[in-house]
This record gives C-alpha cells, structure tokens and sequence, in this order.
C-alpha cells in the first residue's frame, strides 16, 4: 500500500529538503515531494511534524545493550539488543562478537543466523567477528584467554554459519598480511585493530588491500613524532576508512575535531561499540567472562579500569559529531549509514531517494528518536 512521510525535514547525503513528502510503497521509496505537495491516492501517513527525516542508522559495530551480548544472548536477548536499536534509530545492525573460543562464536553465530532469516525488527545482513586475532599488548577489553594467530579456515567455518562481513584483526600478527588478501578473496573486509603495528606495517597492509581501522584511535599504535603508527597513517592516509565512537570519552572532543578536519568524510564511520551496559543502569556487567562497570554512563573493566565498549546510543553519536565538528547535517549524515554501506556492498539504502529501501529514521531537534521505519514499516 502507497504510504508517506509527510511535513518532515529531509536530511539526506547532499541534500536538505524543508517541508517535504516521502512516498513509499511495498518497503520502497516511490518519490521525494517538496514544498508541502502530497501525493495523491496515499493514506493520511506518518505526520513528522517538522522532524528531521534521515537514512536509517547502520551500526557496524555494535556488541550489545540492555544486559544483552550478541555473544551470549539466546533469541529473547537478541530481541531486546535489536529493539534498543530501533530505538536509537538503527535501522541495520552488524552483530560484533568478542574474543572467545570458536564453539562459542560458532554458538553464538547459529544464534544470529536465525534472526538474519526472520528479521521482525532491524536487518543483519551479517557479523563483524573482532578477534579473536589480536595483539595481546593491545587486546583492551578483550579476553587475552582466547587470543590466538589469523586462521582464514576458522573464518570459513563460521562465515558457513552466518555471513561475516568483516573480521577486525592485528594486521602485524604472525600471518596477518597473506591474511588480507584471505579475506579479500572471499569478499570480507579486513580491519586492522587492537594492533601495534608500525606505519611501515599499516602501509603493507593497505597496498594488500586493508579497507579500515577499528575504533579509530582506540587500542592502536599512537602517534608520535618519531613512529606516526596506525593512529598517523589513518590521518594521513585518505582512502583508509576509520570507525570513530563519538561519546567524547573514547575521543575528546578535541581529537574527533582532528578527524573531521583531516579525514575526507567519505572515510568516517560513526560507531556504538555498545555493550551490554548500554541502555542499562549503573552496575556490573560480563564482557567475555570478564567484569565491567558501568558508572556514569563509562563502561570500564573491574580489574584495571580499562574502557570496555561504550554505552552511546547511536543518535547520540550522531549528535555529538554534529555538535563538535559543526558540519552541516546534510554533508555529516553520510557517516552514519551511506558509507558503511559502500564499504559493505548493501545496496540500496543510506540516502532517502526514490528506488531505494524505505529504512528512515524521525529525529527531533534534539536528536532523540521519534518513529523508525524499515522497509515503510514504523516499528515504535
């Protein structure tokens, strides 16, 4: 059935649109209307009232919310990770898993599979395995337990369980180089995280084809005058995409005005890196077996204070980079969905144009979420 979007301000990559119409039908985008014009034989729609209207958000990177990990979780705690989503205005999620032992990544991918197949709330067009090929002098977070070398037959058996996407891994591992081309060959993307390589070794990696950097900034080699690592290549270095998550914690605000400033936008992906503290009251949480606090919005582990994820809701980041960098939110909001997509392959959305899918976030002045719809389809 032919609905619409009425009275809502349009905010797609490259262009803005006060008083507009977006037609859809059959979870497509039929036509953009402008100046309050409506389109004839719909019903009545969805009145945004002014909201800001905009491709709905694609989280790469996200672990979990609500006391929920994609991880651990069984089907009801899926359900609860995908609703806070919606709620935030995410309109596809790749699931992130942690460092753990293949049974329980193969566990936890059969897990995912299933709401893949029967999507009820946000699409997962796949996974984005972090580790568990990491640095141990890097691993953060991570459970240094279950750290172990790049192994691509891994990666096959559980890409048969559930599409992987993209692997996040220490490029200066042992195997870590012929492992780019391993991913590439069987179209996954490589990122290189919880890594301290060298500038020497970030550039290998790009010539072999590396397409990003995990958490920009985050457990990463530094910059430093002498050694620019990872942190200085992915400054300097155009075409490599960077994840940055905006809470102005991970990154001072300073640093995310760095980033803007040196990174075309074409290269920034806004992340969550949420946790299962996210969307959650103060207390303590598991992150791969181990304790995490969260306090004041910080979620950090217990035995050395190290931050573990975030708790930043995805409207959120997209406030604070559009706060700190003062970009206009035609140009910012490609950081948000339009980029992951082409660094994804998913077709067909992160702009709001006629032909692609009707997956739409409503944003109020102050960024909040006021209705999402996927696929046409409000799901608040």
């Amino acid at each position: 059935m032919r609905t619409c979007i009425r009275n809502c301000r349009l905010i797609s990559p490259g262009y803005e649109l006060d008083n507009a119409t977006i037609e859809m039908d059959g979870g497509v985008i039929t036509r953009i209307y402008a100046d309050g014009e409506m389109p004839e034989g719909t019903d009545d729609g969805y009145d945004a009232s002014g909201r800001m209207a905009v491709p709905g958000f694609i989280d790469i990177h996200t672990h979990g919310a609500s006391g929920y990990d994609f991880s651990e979780a069984g089907p009801e705690g899926i359900a609860e990770i995908l609703k806070c989503k919606l709620k935030e205005g995410v309109t596809t999620v790749i699931p992130t898993t942690l460092t753990l032992p293949e049974s329980a990544l193969a566990d936890a991918l059969k897990r995912i599979s299933v709401q893949m197949c029967k999507p009820e709330f946000v699409k997962i067009p796949g996974v984005h395995l972090e580790g568990p090929y990491l640095n141990k002098e890097w691993s953060g977070a991570q459970n240094p337990a279950y750290l172990r070398l790049p192994d691509i037959s891994e990666v096959l058996r559980l890409d048969n369980l559930a599409r992987v996407l993209t692997v996040t891994f220490a490029v200066e591992l042992d195997g870590g180089m012929a492992f780019i081309g391993e991913l590439l060959s069987r179209g996954i993307i490589p990122s290189c995280g919880h890594s301290g390589a060298s500038y020497v070794q970030f550039s290998e990696a790009r010539r072999r084809g590396l397409r990003k950097l995990t958490h920009f900034c985050n457990q990463m080699s530094k910059l430093n005058h002498r050694e620019i690592g990872l942190v200085g290549g992915g400054l300097i270095d155009d075409g490599a995409m960077v994840e940055i998550i905006c809470d102005r914690l991970h990154l001072s605000p300073d640093m995310v005005s760095m980033v803007f400033k040196f990174k075309p936008l074409e290269s920034i992906l806004l992340i969550t890196d949420s946790v299962s503290a996210s969307w959650m009251g103060d207390g303590t949480f598991k992150l791969a077996g181990l304790d995490v606090v969260l306090r004041n919005g910080e979620a950090r582990l217990a035995s050395n204070g190290a931050l573990a994820g975030s708790s930043l809701k995805f409207n959120e980041a997209l406030r604070n980079a559009h706060e700190i960098s003062g970009i206009p939110l035609k140009s910012l909001i490609r950081t948000t969905s339009f980029n992951q997509a082409l660094l994804l392959g998913l077709e067909n959305v992160g702009k709001i144009e006629a032909g692609r899918r009707a997956d739409i976030a409503i944003l109020d002045k102050d960024f909040s979420v006021s209705q999402v719809f996927v696929d046409g389809i409000p799901k608040l």
